[in-house]
């Protein structure tokens, strides 16, 4: 029976790239796995078929052989030295490749880091502030504890005078291969961890791990203008890397407290301002407060509660450049209590006087009083 075209097999053109080749094996390595399906003779020809296709076309010098011969070029190539000793591939064995398709299924894979060498852990801290601290800068300070590289050992984890040893196990590599059945599979050393390095004698502070966990006081400037979710960040100041790995970094968040006068909303500010009954009818004026002092705002004759008054450029001057934001200010007209009984016949009075005109005083309950009216009929 002759052989399958090996780029059939694979499901790709003849001009494919090297990565899109392999994306091509894994998936049907992937499917047709004996493990994946067991007692299943026709997936394990697929597989083995999908194998030896990617074994010949993986290597330049194979690939260009079929591709001038077909299979009379490469016969008895495929399968030589075993699976663990195939050249080409830039370098990289077929065992390498294989190792890297089925590591995440048995635990295999490569590790971050060389030879251990891992960076620290990125570290975060929640920092409060006023909104006035928030507006105008602050230089404040945090207190954490953290890992940082132990002192005594100088982060090597081994006693003074003593050092790491490579591993025997692995050679110094973090990495073991084990053959299990037909192929072998790259999991990580399970002497050394990965690390490639064992520490023989402990270094006693540390306990071998090379970090110990010290209280920390770090000054921070907060720049002017920041809100509620921006985020400091303080290059090394995380958690000591590993085996001389670089630090990580902290992160200093920003979270407002709430504020007696006002609210922010990015940069524009709001407030409320209690009106008087006389001043709201009457017109005036009355002192709003902002970020910079009092400033006086002209209230019209006649003013409702809740009307909104905007004043240009009295927010906040946001961190990340541009003009201020702007203050809007909400009048709420207040109800006078505690009258005197001659404070009460005045109004009394005044309330007469208004009712003689109609609702000619009072736009807003007459406009109501025929919304009601409407409702109820159409009941």
């Amino acid at each position: 029976m002759s052989k399958r075209d090996f780029y059939e097999i694979l499901g790709v053109e003849k001009g494919v790239s090297a990565g899109d080749l392999k994306k091509a094996y894994r998936r049907l390595a992937m499917k047709h796995h004996p493990d994946r399906n067991p007692d299943n003779a026709e997936a394990e020809a697929k597989f083995k078929e999908a194998k030896e296709a990617y074994e010949i076309l993986s290597d330049d010098h194979k690939r260009a052989a079929y591709d001038q011969y077909g299979h009379a070029g490469v016969d008895g190539a495929a399968g030589m030295g075993g699976m663990g000793g195939m050249g080409g591939m830039g370098g990289q064995g077929f065992g390498d490749a294989f190792g890297d398709v089925f590591g995440d299924i048995f635990g295999g894979g490569r590790r971050g880091g060389t030879n251990g060498v891992f960076r620290g852990a990125d570290l975060r801290y929640d920092l409060e502030l006023s909104l006035e601290q928030a507006v105008r800068g602050h230089s404040a300070e945090v207190f954490l504890h953290s890992l940082i590289g132990c002192k005594t050992c100088n982060g090597s984890g081994a006693k003074k005078g003593t050092s790491r040893k490579k591993c025997t196990t692995c050679g110094g590599a973090g990495q073991v291969r084990r053959q299990q059945g037909f192929f072998s599979v790259q999991q990580t050393c399970p002497d050394c961890r990965g690390e490639g390095t064992k520490v023989e004698d402990p270094c006693t502070d540390c306990h071998g791990q090379g970090r110990t966990e010290q209280r920390r006081t770090l000054s921070v400037k907060v720049p002017a203008g920041v809100d509620t979710g921006d985020r400091i960040r303080l290059s090394g100041e995380g958690e000591a890397g590993k085996n001389g790995g670089p630090s990580g970094d902290l992160y200093v968040e920003v979270r407002l407290l709430p504020h007696a006068v006002f609210e922010r909303d990015g940069a524009d500010l709001s407030c409320q301002v209690p009106l008087a009954f006389t001043t709201a009818a009457l017109g005036g004026e009355v002192k709003v407060p902002t970020l910079e002092g009092e400033v006086s705002l002209k209230i019209p004759a006649g003013s409702q509660s809740g009307r909104v008054f905007r004043l240009r450029g009295k927010g906040v001057k946001q961190v990340r450049g541009g003009g201020p934001g702007d203050l809007y200010a909400r009048v709420d007209v207040e109800t006078p209590t505690d009258l005197t009984n001659e404070q009460k016949n005045l109004l009394n009075q005044f309330e007469a006087s208004l009712t003689a005109d109609g609702d000619r005083h009072t736009p807003r309950r007459s406009s109501w009083k025929d919304s009601v009216k409407e409702f109820f009929d159409g009941i």
